[in-house]
C-alpha cells in the first residue's frame, strides 16, 4: 500500500528546510533584542477555551477547528491560532504577578479545516508574540513594529501595515446599530456566510472578501470611536510615526476573530494569488478574565511562516546558504579514511562544519560532493600525506591550495 501525506499538509525537505530554518533564527533573535522570550504550548487544548477565547461566531470555531473526544470523553481540539493558548498558560502559571509585562513568543503549526490553496494549508505554522499587562497604546506600536521588523529584516520587499480600530464592546454595540442600517437592505446581495453574520455578528460581514463591492459607502466605525478609543487610537499613530514604520488606515479591517479591542492590523504583501494578508494581530483586554484570569490588558499578533516563504520565492529573495559547511575531507587510502573519521570528529567538537565520503568513492567523485555541499575548503589525505603528518588544504574560492600538518588543521580553518 503506497501511502501520502493528507490534503492541506506539506513535506519540509532538506534544501527546503534551510529557508525555514533561517525565518525562525530571525524570529529569535527579533524577540531576543525586543525582550520577547518564547513560550511552548500544547498543541492541543481544551475544545472550550477555544469557544470561549476566539469566538463562537467566527469561521474557524464553527467551520474549521480539528476537534476530537478523548478516552476520558473530554473534548479536545488541535490549536487553531496560539492566542487563546498562551493566555490560558497565563492564567494557569500566574504569570500576572509579575511586575513587569509578560512578554512572550511562540513559534510552532496550527490546524484549521480550511480549503487547502497556495498560502493556506490545514497544518500551519505561526510566529507569533504577546504583551500581557499594559494598557499603554506604546506596547501596540512595539508589537506591530516587531512585525514589520520581522519582515523586512527576513528580506521581504512592499509589505503594507494596515490598521484600524475596533473601539471597546460598548463602541461596538453602537456600531452594530448603524451598520445594521446599512447592511438589511442589501441582505439578499450578500453570500450566504454573510446573511448568516448579519444577525450574529454583523461586523465580521465587513471582512468578507467576496462582498466587498457591496460595501461601497458603509459607515466606519472610526466614526462611532468614544474619546477614550480615539485617544488610544491617535497614540498608536504617533508611536508608529516616531518610529518610521508606515502604515495605511482600513476601516473595514475588524479581524476574523471576537476577541480584539482597541487596536487590530494586518501586514499585507502581493505574489500568493488572491491572498494579500501575510499576518496581523491586535489588543485584546477582556481575553485574559474571559478565560478565567484577572482583568488584564494584552496585545499580540500571528505571522504565517508558509506565506512568509512564498513570497520570498516569488520575490526571488536570496537568503544565506545555512547548509554550507567549512570543510570536506577527501580520504584516499585505508589508513587515510581511518584517520579521516577521527579528524572529522576532533573538527567538529571545535565547531567546525565537516563532512567527509562515506560511499568509498574515487577523489574525484568526493571532490564534486565537496562543490554540492557548498564547501569553503577541502582538505585532501592520502597515506603518503598521513606518513608525513601533512594533508593537502584547498581554498574552494581561490582555487589556491597548501600543505598544512594535520594537528594544525583546525587552528587554519579557524583562522
Amino acid at each position: 500500500m503506497k501511502f501520502q501525506k493528507s490534503p492541506g499538509t506539506q513535506d519540509i525537505l532538506p534544501g527546503a528546510v534551510e529557508k525555514w530554518q533561517y525565518v525562525e533564527g530571525k524570529a529569535r533573535d527579533i524577540c531576543r533584542r525586543f525582550n520577547f522570550r518564547e513560550i511552548r504550548t500544547p498543541l492541543f487544548e481544551s475544545t472550550e477555551l477555544f469557544q470561549r477565547g476566539v469566538g463562537e461566531t467566527t469561521d474557524i470555531v464553527e467551520k474549521e477547528m480539528y476537534t476530537f473526544i478523548d478516552r476520558g470523553e473530554r473534548s479536545l481540539t488541535l490549536r487553531p491560532e496560539g492566542t487563546a493558548g498562551v493566555v490560558r498558560s497565563y492564567v494557569e502559571n500566574k504569570l500576572f504577578g509579575d511586575p513587569d509585562v509578560s512578554k512572550l513568543y511562540y513559534i510552532g503549526p496550527m490546524f484549521r479545516y480550511e480549503r487547502a490553496q497556495a498560502g493556506r494549508y490545514r497544518q500551519f505554522h505561526q510566529f507569533g508574540i504577546e504583551a500581557i499587562g499594559a494598557v499603554d497604546p506604546a506596547i501596540d506600536a512595539e508589537v506591530i513594529a516587531l512585525g514589520y521588523t520581522f519582515y523586512t529584516e527576513v528580506g521581504l520587499k512592499d509589505v503594507r501595515v494596515e490598521l484600524n480600530s475596533v473601539g471597546t464592546p460598548a463602541v461596538r454595540a453602537a456600531f452594530r446599530e448603524r451598520l445594521l442600517e446599512f447592511l438589511n437592505p442589501k441582505r439578499e446581495l450578500l453570500c450566504k456566510d454573510c446573511q448568516s453574520r448579519i444577525d450574529r455578528n454583523p461586523l465580521r460581514v465587513l471582512d468578507c472578501k467576496v462582498d466587498q463591492a457591496h460595501f461601497e459607502g458603509a459607515p466606519s466605525i472610526l466614526d462611532s470611536l468614544d474619546e477614550e478609543c480615539n485617544a488610544h487610537f491617535e497614540k498608536v499613530k504617533q508611536c508608529l510615526t516616531d518610529m518610521g514604520i508606515p502604515y495605511e488606515i482600513n476601516h473595514r479591517l475588524v479581524r476574523g476573530l471576537d476577541y480584539y479591542t482597541h487596536t487590530a492590523f494586518e501586514y499585507k504583501a502581493e505574489g500568493i494569488g488572491a491572498i494579500d494578508t501575510i499576518g496581523g494581530g491586535g489588543r485584546y483586554n477582556g481575553l485574559v478574565s474571559d478565560i478565567g484570569g484577572p482583568e488584564q490588558p494584552g496585545v499580540g499578533l500571528g505571522l504565517g511562516l508558509e506565506r512568509t516563504i512564498l513570497l520570498l520565492d516569488h520575490q526571488q529573495t536570496e537568503l544565506p546558504n545555512l547548509h554550507e559547511i567549512d570543510v570536506y575531507i577527501v580520504a584516499l587510502g585505508e589508513a587515510a579514511d581511518r584517520e579521516a573519521t577521527r579528524l572529522v570528529y576532533q573538527l567538529r567538537q571545535q565547531g567546525v562544519r565537516a563532512e567527509r565520503d562515506y560511499q568509498g568513492r574515487k577523489m574525484k567523485a568526493q571532490l564534486k560532493s565537496a562543490d554540492r555541499l557548498g564547501a569553503k575548503f577541502t582538505a585532501i589525505l592520502g597515506d603518503n600525506e598521513l606518513e608525513r603528518g601533512e594533508i593537502a588544504l584547498k581554498d574552494m574560492a581561490k582555487g589556491e591550495q597548501r600543505m598544512v600538518a594535520i594537528h594544525a588543521l583546525t587552528a587554519e580553518l579557524q583562522a
